[in-house]
C-alpha cells in the first residue's frame, strides 16, 4: 500500500495475452518508486505537515491527468457511478494522510510491514461488499496474516510507536477503495477511475492546505517536494501499465518487494533496521498473502472452466 496506488486492482484473471516478464518488471519499478515516495515523505515530515506532503504527491498525478484530458478530451470523465468515483478519491486522501502521519514516528520498514495487512482487509471487504465466496483456507490465511501483523505492531508492548496502528487503519481504507475499484471496473474504464481519483483527492486535500501550508525556503525542500510528485505519478503509471500487460495474479506478489526497498532506505537514509520480531511478523504476513493470491487464482480458474 504505503502511498500507493490510485490504480484499481484488476481481476486475478485476464482474457488478453499476458506478458508476465514485462508486467513483473513494470510492477517492480513501480514499487521502487512508491517506496521512494514513502522515504521522501518521511524525510519531509521533519519540516512539513502530512497534508502538505500529500498535496504535493497528488499534484503529480493531477498534472498527469490534466495533460491526459488535454490530449484525449473530456470523454475520459464519463462515468456511470459518480458517487463511487468520488468516494474512492476521498478514501485515497484518508489512507495516504494516515500513512504519512504514522511514518513521522515509525521506522519506514515497520510501517511498510504493517501495511501488508491490506490484502487481508481486501478479502474481508470483498466478502462483505461484493459477496465474494471465501473458503476456510482463505479465512485461515487472513487469520494468520493478522497474527503476523500483531507480531509486527505488538500493541501494548511499547516496542513500536502506537502510530503503527494508523498504518493498519490506512490499510483498511486502502482495501475499501480497491473494492470500490473492482465495482467501478464493471462500468468505467481504468483511465476514468484514475482521473476521478486524482481530481477528487487533489481538490479534497486542498481544502485544509491553507491552514497548514509552510512555504519551502531551501532548494533541497523544493527538490524533495518535486521528487515526491514525480515519483508518485511515475509509480502510478508503471502499476497501471503492469496490470495492462500481465495478469494481476502474476504481478501482485511483487508488491511485497516494498519491504526490501523500505529496509534499504531505512538503513541508508534513517539508520534504522527492522528488529527480529518485525522480520518474523513480515514473513508470516507475506506467506499468508501469497497463499491468498494463490487461492484467488485457483478460484478464478474454476469460474472460467
Amino acid at each position: 500500500m504505503p502511498l500507493s496506488t490510485s490504480a484499481p486492482v484488476a481481476s486475478v484473471s485476464s482474457s488478453r495475452r499476458s506478458n508476465s516478464q514485462l508486467g513483473i518488471l513494470l510492477m517492480l519499478c513501480g514499487m521502487f518508486l512508491f517506496s521512494a515516495t514513502d522515504m521522501v515523505a518521511k524525510l519531509l515530515t521533519d519540516t512539513f505537515h502530512p497534508v502538505q506532503i500529500i498535496w504535493f504527491r497528488q499534484m503529480g498525478l493531477f498534472c498527469g491527468v490534466v495533460a491526459m484530458l488535454c490530449f484525449r478530451g473530456l470523454s475520459i470523465l464519463h462515468t456511470k457511478q459518480p458517487k463511487l468515483q468520488v468516494l474512492r478519491g476521498v478514501l485515497v486522501v484518508f489512507s495516504s494522510v494516515l500513512f504519512v502521519f504514522a511514518v513521522q514516528h515509525v521506522a519506514l520498514a515497520d510501517a511498510v510491514a504493517a501495511s501488508f495487512v491490506a490484502p487481508f482487509f481486501l478479502t474481508i471487504a470483498g466478502a462483505i461488499l461484493l459477496k465474494e465466496p471465501v473458503g476456510i483456507r482463505r479465512w485461515s490465511a487472513v487469520a494468520i496474516g493478522f497474527i503476523g501483523a500483531i507480531v509486527v505492531v505488538r500493541p501494548g508492548m511499547g516496542s513500536i510507536h502506537p502510530a503503527a496502528m494508523l498504518v493498519v487503519l490506512a490499510a483498511a481504507f486502502y482495501a475499501t477503495r480497491q473494492v470500490i475499484g473492482r465495482l467501478l471496473a464493471d462500468t468505467d474504464k481504468t483511465l476514468t477511475t484514475v482521473a476521478y481519483t486524482a481530481i477528487v483527492s487533489s481538490l479534497l486535500i486542498s481544502v485544509p492546505l491553507p491552514f497548514v501550508w509552510q512555504t519551502p525556503t531551501l532548494g533541497t525542500e523544493w527538490a524533495l517536494l518535486f521528487a515526491i510528485a514525480v515519483a508518485g505519478a511515475g509509480g502510478e503509471v508503471l502499476v497501471i501499465k503492469s496490470l495492462e500487460v500481465a495478469e494481476a495474479a502474476v504481478v501482485a506478489p511483487v508488491h511485497y518487494t516494498l519491504i526490501i526497498w523500505g529496509t534499504i532506505y531505512g538503513y541508508f537514509v534513517f539508520n534504522q533496521l527492522p528488529d527480529r520480531w518485525t522480520l518474523i511478523g513480515t514473513a508470516i504476513i507475506v506467506c499468508a498473502g501469497i497463499y491468498t493470491l494463490h487461492r484467488d487464482r485457483i478460484h478464478a480458474q474454476k469460474k472460467q472452466s
